[in-house]
């Protein structure tokens, strides 16, 4: 069981993609589909309370069918009930109970996990009623929703949040003075090859098979008076490969593993190339608001060194735009080749995620940035950009007080954002640039 996973459950055409798609519309960056299953099975991140959510969708379950999709996506689902913390239990409002909600009813009572039941489709507050419908169910009050429209997602995540753990109880390592860093990728790019170069003996077991590292499996070390944490994490397969209901959940384990990080260091294979999973794992750590450090791995394979690194360098900035801030460092796990270049990075990507910048020293680029590039008007309305803050560190996230916050375009927060990354540098960590309306006195 994960502490922080939250599992959509119920019988086929109830919402669950709907309310799923509700939850992570904003994470779409992260996202996996298991084939082999009636329909896409998908997970995702969520943000809720200060809390980071992973939720999984996931198929329609039906009973009385022996088929082989029927069989599989029972086996599924089963697994996602194991791996949750808490199970969000979606019924259909407009169709009232049917037995089949209540055999899925009497599979979740057997699991023993948090039930929360969720009547759907319930569009109006006239409609409210039909939620008494499923009292019978067994596990408390429903809570009536519509996914479609959003009306009492809210409340509904309060009520997950209520049934999580305490944040720092999730058995993460949370010390101040230990840099964690996920090592992801790939399988087969060298990743446990790579944390065993680093700490110098056999700690991870290293295979040419993929897909041996089942689970995140930690490693703490002190190198140069700085305590270190290596999560070295399962291999992530193109979608069309992963075939395995323990390997796609050890993809969610690798998610888990960045959420838990400071730091991701996505190893790629210098020798195969760039491929979409690199770029997808970018993004999603990106998404995750951690620091990223490409490592290219195997590079003592690719003959013609020197030319032949502009060249990947070159394509990989490209493929990558989206994380410009990223480092990128060139090794060989396997001969240790540039290895002792990894942590200088590591380090001043930690350093730069904690980076904060006094409030006068902020005001003073905002002055200057304006009057440089001036907000531009919209629709007769003058934008003004009154004041910023730094609230937050990692990720940095910068605050801007706006007379009409809401018309400023995302070129000009591009703006913004590149302006304080040539100021104040951020190299290896993205940063958060929010735009709020000033509050007058008396408001």
């Amino acid at each position: 069981m994960t502490d922080n996973f939250v599992a959509i459950v119920g019988r086929p055409n109830v919402g669950k993609s709907t309310l799923f798609n509700r939850l992570t519309a904003a994470r779409t960056s992260i996202e996996e589909k298991v084939p082999g299953v009636t329909r896409d099975r998908l997970y995702g991140l969520t943000e809720w309370c200060g809390r980071n959510l992973v939720v999984i969708d996931t198929g329609g379950i039906t009973f009385g069918r022996d088929d082989h999709l029927a069989t599989m996506v029972r086996h599924q689902v089963e697994l996602a009930i194991s791996e949750a913390r808490v199970i969000i239990f979606l019924v259909d409002g407009r169709e009232g109970l049917t037995a089949l909600d209540e055999e899925v009813g009497e599979m979740l009572r057997r699991s023993e996990k948090a039930v929360i039941p969720v009547v759907n489709k319930i569009d109006y507050h006239e409609m409210d009623a039909e939620k008494y419908n499923f009292y019978g169910l067994g596990f408390g009050d429903p809570y009536a929703i519509s996914a479609s429209h959003g009306r009492g997602v809210g409340e509904l995540l309060d009520r997950v949040c209520s049934l999580l753990p305490p944040a720092n109880d999730d058995n993460e390592i949370d010390t101040e003075d230990v840099i964690k860093a996920a090592v992801i990728g790939r399988p087969n790019v060298g990743k446990s090859s790579l944390i065993n170069a680093i700490l110098g003996e056999e700690r991870v077991i290293v295979s040419t098979m993929p897909g041996t590292t089942r689970e995140a499996v930690d490693t703490k070390f002190l190198y140069r008076d700085q305590q270190y944490l290596l999560i070295d994490t399962a291999g992530i397969r193109r979608k069309s490969r992963v075939k395995e209901a323990v390997e796609y959940y050890s993809v969610l384990r690798s998610m888990k593993a960045v959420q838990r990080a400071d730091l991701a260091l996505l190893l790629m294979d210098g020798e195969g190339g760039i491929t979409e999973q690199d770029q997808r794992l970018a993004g999603y750590v990106h998404e995750a608001g951690r620091g990223l450090i490409i490592v290219v791995n195997k590079w003592d394979l690719v003959k013609g060194r020197d030319n032949a690194r502009e060249e990947y360098l070159n394509n990989l900035r490209r493929l990558f735009s989206f994380v410009p801030y990223a480092h990128v460092i060139f090794v060989s796990a396997l001969t240790g080749w540039r290895l002792e270049k990894l942590f200088p990075l590591v380090m001043n990507t930690w350093q730069e995620q904690h980076k904060r910048i006094s409030t006068s020293l902020l005001n003073e680029l905002l002055q200057d940035a304006v009057a440089v590039n001036p907000p531009p008007t919209v629709k007769g309305k003058r934008v003004k950009i009154f004041y910023v803050t730094q609230p937050a560190v990692k990720p940095p996230t910068f605050v801007f007080f706006a007379n009409e916050p809401e018309l400023i375009h995302f070129s000009y927060q591009r703006y913004l954002e590149n302006r304080l990354r040539e100021s104040f540098d951020f190299s290896g960590t993205p940063i958060i640039v929010k735009f709020k309306r000033r509050q007058r006195r008396g408001e």
